[in-house]
């Protein structure tokens, strides 16, 4: 059939070539062997080698093995043509699965996997900007609040020269009140002797010899009744000086003894002069002292004396944080750091091994090679191997059998269906299906990753996105200030006043807008073109499950060309075997049909058969099979009369069986046959 098609699609010198015996042609089939193969190496360096991270002298002497191997392989060995020509089945097989797998997986990654991860971080940035937000409109709401206060400060610290002026006068009026009371003028020790016969006594003398700690008011009071009475005694002084004065010039005038010291003898009566102690005791009851004198000159002479240190002011914020977790102290913003770096940690690695990955599926192109030489060497030493397939030869051969009039084989009976291959037939086939189904089961674990990333990142798009949505905010902080002070007077200590207290004359009106929509998280929906792209890779996988079965009966179409001989042998064996099978197929089955026969005669459950009568829709799945091929059972089918045995038949197989149930039949009865063994069967090649 190869060898029709070559002669019906190519022109003649091509497809006698190509038909060629071996040894014919030799120059020529080398020359374009050799170009086909060193072709097909640099195909498979661009497509393997050439993307690995390598350098680059190690990537041409790759490059240089593969082409003289190719071009050696392909001009001198057919087994190398052969196996070059499988990696098409073998690529869309198993092994090309592999590559396929990496691309899904990378399709994967970049479609759902990216965008789910751009969606976290989305939200990890969201977080930490609200947090920073919150914190911005906290310390401006702060620094609104106490700017009045910092204003009035500042005009304190910008008059601080005046200031000083203003308490340098202050000092220097001060100082002459302070030089009164601290004074000791106006008495002498003598006063305080001559007071013996006054209340201050010994305590006056005692308290001002050793000065002691008395407060201001007893001291000045003390120091106020010693001046009085220092005047007084001045007074009786001098009130005794004129007296003795004017007796001097009594006697002077009058020179007439005796009559001189009659008429000057007023002048003599110097005791009037005492009754000026009279007023001693208005010093000790109504001295001219306010109560709280001393009180107020200690408090005043303590302001003074604080306004010649230097002015100054400084504002000090001190910030105390509280864990919102016992024992935990870290902010919002190393939280938001911490997860933003652990992200980013886990996408490298992830990387890495996507990385890692792709070289190793590069690598798995060796098993895909050695699969293919692997195959035609099984091929070509093992007859058995992969020889189940109904060929146009095999149909040949059948047909000159009959024409002969000789036993033939087909129509194949329906048991023996499933055990073949019918090559040209466009559908799976029963020792096809087992493979396509455990392959399917195999490609479902990234089936169910990609729905379950597809599921996860439309739930998170969906939830971002409503919180995107309904979770803006508008910040308002308004603030207005006004304080007014009025100092009237115009002393010293009111423009002193009005320079201190009159600062906090301020007014201020301020208006903070603010929203959180830079905050917000922004997250990115997949298009539709995105879903294709994460999509096809995966769909290709599970095509490929099914193009499994077209594309392994390729393997042995290519190793029948390149080894006509090898097939005829083959399928001559092929055809031999089956016959010997249906001389003995009824008793290579009987174990098989007992086996079943017995099952069938179990008592159903009683749920089944409630089933069965009120559900006719489950019937079909419900209904005996046949023991020997399976198939659902009909109106036609027959059923063994034998009370013990009742085991199901359809047509085909009951005439198959000649109409002998095997199940009740003694063994002996059955017919024989030479062939025993079945574990030497052939079998599909996988």
């Amino acid at each position: 059939m190869v060898h029709r098609l070559l002669s019906w699609g190519l022109p003649g010198p091509c497809s006698r070539f190509l038909g060629r015996r071996p040894g014919e042609f030799p120059v020529t089939a080398f020359l374009l062997g050799a170009g086909t193969g060193g072709l097909l190496a640099i195909g498979l360096f661009e497509l393997l080698v050439n993307p690995v991270n390598i350098y680059e002298e190690e990537k041409m002497v790759m490059l240089y093995g593969l082409v003289g191997l190719g071009a050696v392989g392909w001009g001198t060995s057919p087994h190398v043509r052969c196996a070059s020509l499988l990696l098409v089945p073998k690529m869309l097989g198993r092994e090309g699965r592999l590559f396929v797998l990496g691309y899904a997986l990378a399709a994967i990654y970049e479609g759902p996997a990216a965008n789910l991860r751009h969606n976290l971080n989305e939200v990890i940035a969201s977080l930490g900007c609200t947090v920073e937000l919150q914190i911005n409109n906290t310390r401006s709401a702060w620094r609104v609040s106490t700017a009045p206060l910092r204003a009035v400060f500042k005009d304190l610290l910008s008059s601080k020269n005046a200031l000083k002026a203003e308490a340098h006068n202050i000092s220097s009026s001060f100082e002459e009140l302070d030089a009164q009371v601290t004074s000791e003028a106006g008495y002498t020790a003598e006063d305080t002797a001559g007071s013996e016969d006054m209340a201050l006594g010994v305590g006056a003398r005692a308290a001002l010899g050793s000065r002691l700690r008395l407060s201001t008011q007893k001291m000045y009071e003390l120091k106020t009744k010693l001046r009085c009475s220092h005047v007084v005694n001045k007074a009786i002084v001098s009130c005794r000086r004129w007296f003795a004065q004017k007796h001097q010039q009594c006697m002077l005038r009058i020179q007439v003894p005796l009559l001189n010291h009659l008429l000057c003898l007023p002048m003599k009566f110097k005791f009037f002069c005492s009754i000026a102690k009279v007023m001693e005791v208005w010093c000790r009851h109504r001295i001219p002292v306010e109560g709280n004198f001393g009180q107020t000159y200690d408090s005043l002479n303590q302001s003074i004396r604080g306004l010649d240190g230097e002015f100054s002011a400084h504002i000090d914020i001190k910030e105390e944080r509280q864990s919102a977790v016992l024992g935990l102290n870290t902010s919002w913003e190393h939280v938001s750091t911490e997860v933003r770096d652990y992200v980013e940690r886990q996408e490298a690695q992830l990387e890495w091994a996507l990385g890692l990955l792709h070289t190793l599926f590069s690598c798995a192109f060796l098993l895909v090679l050695h699969s293919s030489f692997s195959y035609t060497d099984s091929y070509n030493q093992d007859i058995r191997f992969d020889n189940i397939y109904i060929s146009t030869y095999f149909r040949q051969i059948d047909e000159r059998r009959k024409k002969l009039g000789k036993r033939t084989l087909l129509p194949l009976r329906k048991a023996e269906e499933k055990t073949v291959i019918f090559p040209c037939k466009p559908s799976v086939q029963s020792s096809e299906m087992r493979n396509v189904v455990r392959e399917l089961l195999e490609t479902l674990p990234v089936l169910l990753l990609l729905l379950l990333l597809f599921g996860l990142d439309w739930a998170l798009y969906s939830i971002f996105d409503t919180i995107r949505q309904h979770s803006f905010l508008q910040y308002s902080f308004r603030s207005s200030h006004k304080l007014e002070v009025k100092v009237g007077g115009d002393s010293m200590l009111a423009r002193l006043l009005r320079k201190t207290i009159g600062a906090l004359n301020t007014s201020s009106e301020m208006a903070v807008e603010s929203n959180n929509m830079p905050c917000l998280p922004q997250p990115v929906c997949l298009d539709a073109r995105a879903y294709w792209r994460a999509t096809l890779p995966t769909g290709l996988l599970a095509c490929l499950c099914l193009a499994q079965a077209f594309a392994y009966r390729l393997r042995r179409v290519i190793a029948a060309f390149y080894f006509p001989k090898r097939e005829k042998k083959r399928v001559l064996f092929f055809y031999n075997e089956l016959l010997r099978k249906r001389a003995a197929f009824t008793k290579l089955r009987r174990a098989a049909i007992m086996r079943r026969a017995q099952q069938q005669r179990a008592p159903r459950h009683h749920l089944v058969d409630l089933l069965h009568r009120r559900c006719p829709p489950l019937r079909r799945w419900l209904r005996r099979r046949c023991v020997v091929c399976q198939a659902p059972e009909t109106p036609e089918s027959y059923v063994c009369p034998t009370p013990a045995c009742e085991a199901v038949y359809c047509r085909p197989c009951w005439d198959d069986m000649r109409q002998c149930c095997p199940a009740c039949t003694p063994p002996e009865e059955l017919s024989s046959s030479a062939y025993s063994d079945s574990n030497d069967d052939t079998a599909y090649a996988e």
